[in-house]
């Protein structure tokens, strides 16, 4: 969250945009002292609110206490819908009481600082998120049967919520303190929560109400659709995307078409427009129309979900229904701005959320852009003008943002919205709200209905498909600046209004072209007008050739007049393309490389950048899943997959445009699981492994999918010679060693337990060295230092007692590795374990951690310090970790 000092610099930032804003349309200093005052209102605003969001139970807890988890029992009202997905429920909780279970000292000690009912509990306001880990099949129709407004009692553990453990990463405890909420509530069973339906009436009864007609529509959807239709015309009609497919959503995603499935303008002017035209057909006047149609936009906007851009486009439909009706405002951007002042006074966190932030921006764009870019296309039919006009203007505004967060778009984009948006906005969209509804009165008629939404729909899936199919067409971008995001909108917005200016004026001079022939060896009245741009058109441009005539650079001044204006449209031209192309540039490293050991829970995942930009991603993580074949109903419909959320989402963030090499140490789960999504999501070059099959599906399609995508794999191991990856990066493997005791291998061997077989390798870059393990066992060790100790007889080959700037410590800082004989060969200055909070296995080992301490080594361990940087420079090494 913005405070503090970086607050006081955006503000400053603002103030000094504003100023220069003013300056340019030469406005009022009574003006530009309103809108300072505004903006000074709005930083206090965002203070006062951010500093009242703060826990009752933060402020009542110990300082001395340095737990991570409390058991509390706890007693209040569910103030959300509750979402049952596989064997967890979540909703949120508005607390009333709790009791965190201290020890008598403990309670004394916030005795002083509350009010209480009796010797435990405490009263508070906070609003908790509570997952409710299910742990029965028949716990399913328990959970499902509870509803928003139902009182509960819980007993559980209370539990602070992640942050962000790498750099760039998702922020969840961040993001829940937008939502006012800091605090999780963990429950095993159902038996744990003990739900009592509300006594009287009350206003949560509407939302409680809401929910369940929001349940009905989406049943009837899911009788009118069948497979993957269903949860698609849930999410494009009702807003619902619950059971929306994955793959649907992210091949959408891909062409930059997800706003057909958030709730938003297009959606309220669809359903406008069709209760316009019933009342206009139930013969109702204008005026009793437009207020029929205006009360009826908020049950719309809570049947929809209510989301921050549905909010937005109800209450500027409102507005704008009310200002026709009584014949007031009719300017869009008033109404825009107060659809965001509302919302934003209302909850000022809005505006960090990505949902308000598209919306707003790409509406205002709308109205400001598209009537700069229209005289552009008037060489098309009006209707056709239109649409390319707004698509293209939706695109260029969306741009920013979208690859500020979503890093990526995608060459297809304009074309794919220019052909799919007003087919389903103006045909499958209509179609599904009137299925619906007729689907009260008439099942076989609304059937009907379904089955041509369906074949609409199928079409849609395989056009985008078709255009998914090659790669070539999707870029991958770091996410920029702020400042780079101002200087888009300002170049781009100072180009289209030149270029508006100059082709207005030359359509009005084509138009008023004079029909009369001056007289011989007399200029024309509008020879020069031929011959320059316009008085008055662009007044810059008119000063600055009066300035020079008045000197007496009269032919100067005729010069400027002519070719001034394309200059600035050139330059501007240039401008923006250096914009784009330093924004598509991955970071610079100041010829210095980079070993970035993420955080990715209970596996590897390292990430290295060489001195000359290329990237290597040595594993990928992955998620373990022990899980039964009995428990398939424990299965969620989209379940965490580290490569998906985590490894892929900072590639791209990083500007990783494509991979030299995904190196897979060994053929485990937690090294390969998260390397099918980055071969899907990023373009790679190769692949290296240790030369053995992995008995696992993980690892079969894996293979597979870099079979099919084309993608070189290749064998590593001790007899391979080293590997120049640039001019300052070499990588010299020295296990598996292959053939081993005179063994003849003819095909690649399957080995069951891979960590054995695991490739251990040492990277130079820039003078420094650094000792990847994987996850090799002591026996493995040994054989390299023997293999190494050969190698010195024979004059070849590195030296083991060479030391190592860093060594990745193997399997975690498992026992069964880092012996003291392969510290003592190595003598590594630093050394990386790479666990999980709280793993199951313990690691890493505390004799490890010993040894590693013996041998003074420095330690960084990912449980503990998230993802880990080290910036190697030559013969130097800077490093930084995400947690302190």
């Amino acid at each position: 969250m913005y405070d503090g000092w970086r607050l006081a610099l955006i503000a400053a930032g603002l103030m000094l945009l504003l100023l220069a804003v003013c300056h340019w349309g030469r406005t009022g200093p009574l003006f530009v002292f309103c809108m300072l005052c505004s903006l000074c209102c709005s930083t206090i605003y965002w203070e006062w609110h951010d500093a009242l969001n703060v826990s009752d139970l933060e402020l009542r807890l110990p300082a001395a206490e340095t737990v991570d988890t409390y058991p509390v029992t706890a007693q209040g009202v569910i103030s959300s819908p509750v979402e049952v997905d596989g064997d967890r429920a979540d909703f949120k909780v508005s607390l009333q009481k709790a009791d965190l279970g201290f020890r008598q000292s403990t309670l004394t000690h916030m005795k002083t600082h509350a009010h209480q009912d009796n010797d435990q509990d405490l009263k508070t306001h906070d609003v908790v998120m509570v997952q409710v880990r299910l742990l029965d099949k028949s716990e399913l129709d328990i959970a499902g049967q509870w509803q928003r407004g139902d009182h509960i009692q819980l007993t559980g553990e209370l539990q602070k919520p992640g942050e962000a453990r790498n750099f760039d990463g998702f922020d969840y405890l961040q993001y829940l303190r937008t939502q006012n909420m800091h605090w999780i509530i963990k429950v095993k069973g159902a038996d744990q929560a003990q739900i009592t339906p509300p006594d009287g009436w009350s206003l949560s009864h509407i939302l409680r109400w809401n929910d369940s007609a929001r349940d009905t529509l989406g049943g009837k959807l899911e009788q009118l659709y069948t497979g993957v239709h269903a949860g698609y015309m849930k999410g494009l009609v009702i807003g619902n995307q619950d059971d929306l497919d994955p793959d649907t959503f992210m091949e959408f995603s891909r062409l930059g078409l997800t706003h057909i499935l958030a709730i938003s303008g297009m959606h309220v002017a669809v359903v406008v427009g069709c209760l316009l035209f019933l009342c206009t057909t139930l013969r109702m006047t204008r005026e009793t129309s437009l207020t029929v149609v205006m009360w009826l936009i908020p049950v719309y906007v809570l049947l929809t979900g209510a989301s921050p851009s549905i909010v937005r486009a109800g209450i500027m439909g409102m507005i704008g229904l009310y200002a026709a009706r009584r014949r007031l405002l009719k300017d869009g951007l008033h109404i825009l701005s107060a659809a965001a002042l509302a919302m934003l006074l209302w909850n000022p966190y809005f505006l960090v959320n990505v949902s308000f932030q598209l919306s707003f921006i790409v509406t205002a764009g709308l109205m400001i852009f598209v009537p700069k870019l229209m005289p552009l296309l008037r060489f098309m039919p009006r209707w056709l003008a239109g649409t390319v006009g707004i698509t293209v203007v939706a695109q260029l505004i969306s741009f920013p943002l979208t690859i500020y967060y979503f890093n990526q778009v995608s060459l297809l984009s304009v074309i794919a919205n220019l052909i799919l948006v007003p087919v389903i906005s103006l045909i499958v969209l209509p179609l599904g709200m009137v299925s619906l509804l007729l689907s009260w009165v008439w099942m076989r008629g609304a059937g009907w209905l379904a089955n041509i939404t369906e074949w609409l729909n199928q079409l849609t899936f395989r056009i985008v498909e078709w255009m998914n199919a090659s790669s070539a067409f999707m870029t991958l971008w770091p996410s920029p600046s702020l400042a780079w995001i101002l200087a888009y909108y300002v170049a781009l917005y100072v180009l289209l209004s030149i270029v508006k200016k100059k082709s207005e004026h030359q359509g009005a001079a084509m138009n008023n072209s004079d029909d009369t022939v001056p007289l011989e060896g007399r200029d024309s009245l509008n020879s020069r007008a031929d011959l320059s741009e316009p008085t008055a058109v662009f007044p810059l441009v008119d000063q600055w050739a009066g300035s020079l005539r008045w000197r007496g650079f009269i032919t100067t001044s005729h010069y400027v007049e002519r070719y001034a204006v394309r200059s600035v449209i050139m330059l501007l031209s240039v401008v923006l393309g250096a914009l784009l192309y330093t924004g598509y540039q991955s970071p610079s490293m100041g010829g210095a490389g980079l070993v970035q050991f993420l955080d990715v829970g209970q596996g590897d995942s390292i990430l290295v950048t060489t001195p000359e930009g290329k990237h290597i991603l040595i594993d990928g993580g992955g998620t373990v899943n022990f899980r039964k074949e009995k428990d398939a109903w424990k299965e969620r419909k989209a379940p965490f997959e580290v490569g998906e959320k985590v490894v892929v989402p900072l590639l791209k963030k990083r500007g990783v445009h494509q991979l030299e090499a995904v190196i897979m140490t060994h053929g485990d789960q937690d090294h390969i699981g998260g390397l099918l999504a980055v071969l899907k999501e990023i373009p790679v070059k190769s692949v290296v492994f240790n030369g053995t099959l992995a008995d696992s599906d993980s690892f079969r399609e894996l293979m597979s999918t870099a079979v099919q995508r084309n993608v070189p794999i290749y064998q590593a191991g001790a007899e391979r010679g080293p590997w120049k990856v640039d001019k300052y990066t070499d990588i010299q493997f020295l296990f598996p060693i292959f053939p081993e005791s005179g063994e003849t291998i003819n095909s690649l061997p399957l080995i069951k337990e891979q960590n054995h077989a695991s490739l251990v390798f040492v990277l130079q870059m820039n003078g420094s060295r650094v000792l990847f393990t994987g996850d090799t066992d002591q026996a493995a060790e040994q054989k390299i230092l023997l293999h190494l100790e050969e190698l010195l007889h024979e004059g070849s080959g590195l030296q083991a007692d060479n030391p190592v700037d860093v060594m990745k410590v193997a399997h975690h800082g498992s026992k069964t590795s880092t012996s003291a004989a392969w510290l003592n060969a190595w003598k590594p200055r630093t050394a990386v374990i790479s666990a999980g909070v709280n793993n199951m296995y313990g690691h890493p080992h505390p004799d490890v951690v010993g040894r590693l301490e013996r041998s003074g080594s420095i330690i960084y361990q990912t449980n503990l310090h998230g993802e880990v940087q080290m910036r190697m420079k030559e013969n130097h090494i800077e490093i930084r970790t995400k947690l302190p």
